[in-house]
């Protein structure tokens, strides 16, 4: 039996002036997997993942989540599918604790109306605990805390509030090497427990250890989607650079 996938973007177009900076791509994400999307600057592998985010309006295509045909027309929509994007820069609030990131905008309250903090904290405790375990910094203020550190905690804020399909911006991008392995883990976690995870990076290397398949932009255009499995970092090199399709042999045009 076909797996029906999480997401299904389909012949996905859109032009900013004379620029057609998404043409008619066309990717989907199953779950617990994890795809690259991969591309030089410009290529268009942002763009296409802030019409799934909401933060643009295709001119044309379709969006399918879990089969069914959705509208996005901004963040909110997003949310109400279960879609959660962490960009690099995390948005957290620098002077605030886990808890209070985690719960920012969202907070819980007591029954006489204030923001109940040992509410919050209990629960960062759990998330936490299920999917970094070493986590023990509660009480700091996540300017404190490593990059590692913080992107669990921009994690566990998007999978608190039920995501099913994650967007991660160059997640591991100006980290140590155990910070960096502190983010696969994380990942690894999240795909056990089925979540979908769209992956925008430029290293190669990172996108060979960490997705399942991996989707290569240029110019706009997809030059193709393969299993990492099937494929070495020089092909996924000659994808970026040259715009060809080591399965097919086809070649991208400008």
């Amino acid at each position: 039996m076909t797996q029906t996938p999480l997401v299904e973007m389909r012949d996905m177009n859109i032009r900013f002036g004379g620029n057609h900076a998404v043409n008619n791509v066309s990717v989907d994400l199953n779950p617990g997997e994890v795809v690259g999307l991969l591309g030089h600057n410009g290529a268009g592998k942002s763009t296409l993942i802030k019409m799934l985010s909401g933060a643009y309006r295709p001119d044309s295509g379709e969006i399918r989540i879990n089969g069914e045909k959705v509208e996005i027309h901004n963040p909110r929509d997003a949310r109400a599918h279960n879609i959660e994007t962490i960009y690099q820069t995390l948005a957290l609030a620098d002077n605030l604790d886990a808890a209070s990131n985690l719960f920012l905008g969202r907070e819980l309250v007591t029954g006489s109306g204030f923001v109940d903090d040992d509410a919050m904290e209990a629960e960062t405790r759990k998330i936490m605990a299920r999917l970094n375990p070493n986590f023990k910094n509660f009480a700091a203020p996540v300017s404190s805390l490593s990059g590692g550190q913080r992107q669990s905690v921009a994690i566990a804020r998007a999978v608190y509030f039920n995501a099913k399909i994650l967007i991660m911006d160059e997640p591991t991008a100006a980290l140590g090497p155990h910070e960096t392995q502190m983010v696969a883990d994380l990942i690894q976690q999240l795909k056990a427990e089925g979540l979908g995870i769209f992956l925008i990076d430029h290293d190669v290397h990172q996108v060979m250890k960490l997705c399942d398949r991996a989707a290569v932009m240029k110019n706009g255009k997809l030059v193709g989607v393969v299993n990492i499995a099937d494929v070495t970092d020089d092909d996924l090199l000659g994808m970026i650079i040259l715009g060809k399709n080591p399965i097919t042999g086809e070649v991208v045009t400008d």
